[in-house]
């Protein structure tokens, strides 16, 4: 899984790799194998809609203090 952000906290869980920084743009692999990660993926699970449970990108992002863009705003 990947995300790309404008920000990053100084240190990332081991689960999360920053892959490249350019122009401020800065692409991170998450490992999804890694116990780390999905005892937070638990931890913020909620029903997005009925009988569907997940996480949203955005909380996510919000717990690991990262500021991803988003690919479907138009410019």
């Amino acid at each position: 899984m990947k995300l790309y952000a404008t920000s990053i906290p100084q240190t990332l869980p081991s689960w999360a790799t920053v892959i490249s920084n350019n122009a401020g743009l800065m692409e991170i692999e998450i490992n999804d194998k890694d116990p780390g990660f999905h005892s937070i993926i638990e931890e913020l699970s909620t029903e997005i809609q009925p009988g569907v449970i997940g996480v949203k990108a955005g909380d996510l992002c919000q717990r690991l203090s990262i500021e991803m863009i988003d690919t479907s705003e138009e410019n």
